[in-house]
């Protein structure tokens, strides 16, 4: 009686946030896929006569340096954000449970030469290998997406690899192997749907991830233009406003990059506590 007294407050808590990142999430998909439709507004028209007002009815989150407003900029900038964490965690998972899963199945000495690359890169720094990559483009939203996605599949592979590797050992693919199937019949039918849970998850747990270094390559000036509404543009172009007085221009845009990608953690946290409640911290990227 007394450990279910105990178990159920974390019970109740737990549902709480999940629910919580779950109605946030909605909120942010309904936001960025609606918003500009109804609105019909320019993000970029210019009113030099109300530049940094602060919020009130007319501009709920105030206005920028420009006179811009801040609400339908920040929605625009959560738009690209999310657009370019969505496809660069997508194109990562994609390209890292090939490599992992071509890693485990294989094993021997292309196991080896796969990991020793993987090793070898995982001691660079993602945001220095994102910056000498996206450096080599124009600014703009694909070469973002690309350095994302080169930086980020190397967590994926190991996870994938290291599930093969367990299913490797189960007696369906012994009995598979002992049936006279092929090795690539073996992945296809056998290895790869049983680490596609995994890799989804990873897939999951890696777009906020992706969006915080969108957000960093273009607060640096590396990442989109700088007249392109993301996160990160504005909050950097916020900067100036910031050290005179002014708070709302950087105040929101950081809201909108943090409480949107901790709803999203703690949702696929939720999903990797229901499908492999044992190993919780296996998957954290």
């Amino acid at each position: 009686m007394a450990d279910t007294a105990i178990a159920l407050p974390g019970r109740t808590a737990r549902r709480v946030r999940v629910t919580a990142s779950a109605v946030i999430v909605v909120a942010v998909a309904l936001a960025v896929l609606v918003v500009p439709p109804l609105t019909q507004l320019d993000q970029q028209a210019v009113d030099l006569a109300n530049k940094l007002v602060p919020p009130s009815p007319a501009h709920p989150f105030g206005t920028d340096d420009v006179g811009r407003d801040l609400l339908l900029r920040c929605v625009y900038g959560l738009r690209v954000s999310l657009l370019v964490g969505l496809v660069a965690a997508l194109t990562a998972t994609v390209v890292g449970t090939a490599i992992g899963a071509l890693a485990g199945a294989l094993g021997g000495w292309a196991d080896r030469i796969v990991m020793r690359v993987v090793d070898a890169l995982s001691s660079i720094p993602h945001l220095l290998l994102g910056i000498f990559i996206v450096a080599m483009f124009r600014p703009g939203v694909w070469p973002v997406i690309i350095s994302v996605a080169l930086t980020h599949w190397i967590s994926t592979a190991r996870i994938v690899r290291a599930e093969v590797l367990s299913l490797r050992s189960r007696p369906f693919v012994d009995a598979a192997v002992s049936g006279g199937a092929s090795r690539t019949r073996i992945v296809v039918r056998h290895l790869l749907p049983g680490v596609l849970p995994q890799a989804g998850l990873a897939a999951v747990l890696m777009v906020p991830h992706a969006m915080w270094h969108e957000s960093a390559l273009s607060f640096l000036g590396l990442g989109l233009p700088a007249h392109q509404a993301s996160l990160g543009n504005l909050v950097q172009s916020a900067r100036g406003s910031l050290l005179a007085g002014d708070w709302w221009p950087t105040l929101f845009p950081g809201l909108f990059l943090i409480i949107p990608t901790l709803a999203l953690a703690g949702l696929a946290g939720a999903w990797r506590d229901r499908i492999n409640p044992r190993r919780k911290s296996e998957l954290m990227l």
